[in-house]
Parts: structure tokens; sequence; C-alpha cells
């Protein structure tokens, strides 16, 4: 089979997805925990503290302009974590993907597992977040139900850039270039922590390329109780970006460990 071909995928994803939940349930608490503290220090560190030094944005508080970018910037750290290092250890370190194949299962199946996997953990940590906005009454809207599938979404596209990345690596430290020149950016570039509208104009078009752009166009809106507008674009950006590096890091995948 070419390494081009389009990836053929079957149920037997499932029991590979089920083997990470399991091993992942042993330490659940810790894990979730670990997920919720640091977007927990900036949404409230930065919304409370730096917040009380700011005036309303769009006319609403900074905490609760700040919130849509956490929920949504806290999705997207848990997917590429979990697709880098703990995606990177079972198929390199540990060699599990490796054993997995054995039986029969196969590479496609396995990628699809550890997308969806990484993409189940980001939804655990975005609706942690999420959680913590309703108790803490910075959103009071049923239309911020709606962000729930956005968080799936979310997850999908960065676990698919994830495994590209993961493809790449020859070691743990390959993943920092990654972080420092593709999420931090986005970061301060997408919405996160403050308005796309006080960006250069050349810079608001570029941002609009990236992925966590039209995340937080989909989830501020919904979050404050408005339907966010370009819906139909935000979705299809996402959900590109999502199979365009899924059916990448197949290819890239079976290049690196069938070949």
């Amino acid at each position: 089979m070419s390494n081009y071909a389009f990836p053929e995928l079957s149920l037997r994803f499932v029991p590979v997805w089920r083997r990470n939940f399991l091993v992942w349930r042993k330490l659940a608490v810790p894990s979730i925990l670990g997920n919720l503290a640091d977007p927990m220090i900036y949404m409230l560190g930065l919304g409370y503290g730096l917040g009380s030094l700011l005036p309303v944005i769009g006319g609403v508080s900074y905490v609760a302009f700040l919130a849509a970018g956490t929920v949504c910037f806290s999705t997207t750290n848990s997917a590429t974590f979990e697709t880098l290092y703990s995606g990177f250890s079972r198929m390199h370190q540990q060699r599990t993907w490796e054993a997995i194949m054995n039986a029969p299962v196969s590479l496609d199946d396995v990628v699809l597992a550890e997308l969806l996997w990484s993409t189940s953990k980001a939804f655990l940590s975005g609706l942690a977040i999420l959680i913590v906005v309703w108790v803490l009454g910075l959103s009071t809207t049923l239309l911020s139900l709606w962000v729930l599938p956005v968080i799936v979404m979310i997850g999908l596209c960065f676990s698919g850039l994830g495994l590209v990345i993961t493809s790449l690596a020859p070691n743990y430290d390959f993943f920092m270039y990654y972080f420092t020149l593709v999420i931090t950016p986005m970061a301060m570039l997408c919405g996160v922590f403050f308005p796309l509208e006080q960006l250069p104009v050349a810079l608001q078009e570029a941002s609009l390329l990236l992925p966590l752009s039209h995340a937080t166009l989909l989830v501020r809106p919904l979050l404050l109780g408005n339907v966010p507008d370009h819906i139909l674009i935000h979705v299809v950006v996402l959900l590109a970006y999502a199979v365009a590096g899924f059916y990448a890091a197949v290819v890239l995948l079976r290049r690196r460990l069938l070949n």
C-alpha cells in the first residue's frame, strides 16, 4: 500500500482507545488537577488581578472576556501535550504501538485511536474550565452549552497537528520548537488574552489563518450569550485542520514505522 493512500480505518481502534483510557484511569485525578491548575492560574490571576486595572472589554469584565480564551487554550494545550509527550512515549520509547500492531490492528487504526484519545482528554480539560466558568457566574446563558461541541473540534484539530509533530520528532527536545514557534505565538495572536482588533491589520489577517483564532471566535460569543458570526467558516477551518493533520500524520508515520 502506498504511504499516500487514504487511511483504512475500522472499529479496531476502539480497543486501542480503551487501552489508553484504562492506563490513564489509574492517574485520572492528578491528571485532571494538573490540566486544570495552569489555565485556572491564568484565568483567575490575570482575570481578576490584571482585570482590576482594565476597563471593560466589549461590554464585559476582563475575566469574563478571558474565560473564553482560557477554555480554548486549555483544550489546545491538553491535546498538544497528549499527542506529543504521551503519544511519542507510546510510539518510540515504550514501543506500545509496535506491540499493538502484532495483533490484527493496522497503524492507521492506532493513529486514529491516538487522535480520539487525545481529543477525549482535551474535552475533559476544556469541560473542567467551562464548569469553573459556570460556577463563577462568568457565563449564564444556555448558548454556552454549544461550547461543548466546539471543544471537541478544538481537540480534534490540535490532536491532528500534534500527531504530525510526533511523527517527525527524533526526541522529546524537538517538541520545544513546536511550543515556541507555533503554540505560544498562537496564544498571543488568536484572541486568547486580548481582542484581535487590538492587533495591526496585517496580523489580524494572518491570525485568521490560525485555528485557535477560529476557536475563540466561536467560543467567546457563545459564553457571552451571542450567536457567533460566520459559524460555518470557523467550523470548516477547525475540521479541515483536523482532517489534514490526521492524514499527514498517517502518511509520515507509515514512512517512519513501516518502511
